[in-house]
């Protein structure tokens, strides 16, 4: 089983996003889940967009990185979906042996204007979620 673990930093639409993705392929060996650095709140406009290609993830709770390491699990890859910055404040996880990626994507909950508009830029980010998840489950 290959535990992977995204981060951003309030766990409320990119780590979810890619979370629900990776889950949503089917592998019966891998397990994603998700974390903030921080705590947050479900961004509501990332519910809609993932609503949009079939994914429902208004259940979804929000959790931190602080969490996940108490819980002593193991992960086979972190991979930080934040801005470089923030990416580099991700913890080095205790007594794990893993490969730690970054991937920078726009951070929905910064984007104004009316909901339309930052719901069409989060379609934006989600799509570039979307084909990252596809391409690294093909290295899978």
């Amino acid at each position: 089983m290959k535990n992977i673990l995204f981060v951003c930093i309030h766990n409320s639409a990119r780590s979810q996003m890619a979370e629900a993705f990776l889950n949503s392929l089917g592998f019966e060996n891998v397990k994603a889940e998700s974390a903030g650095l921080e705590e947050g709140k479900l961004n509501p406009v990332a519910v809609e967009a993932m609503k949009e290609v079939g994914i429902d993830i208004s259940g979804n709770k929000t959790n931190t990185v602080a969490e996940m390491i108490s819980s002593g699990k193991q992960y086979d890859f972190v991979i930080t979906v934040c801005d470089v910055t923030s990416g580099e404040r991700c913890p080095i996880f205790p007594g794990s042996a893993y490969k730690r990626l970054h991937w920078s994507f726009d951070d929905p909950s910064s984007f104004e204007g009316t909901l339309e508009q930052k719901l069409e830029r989060t379609r934006v980010v989600r799509d570039q979620i979307k084909a990252r998840i596809e391409e690294f489950a093909g290295e899978l």
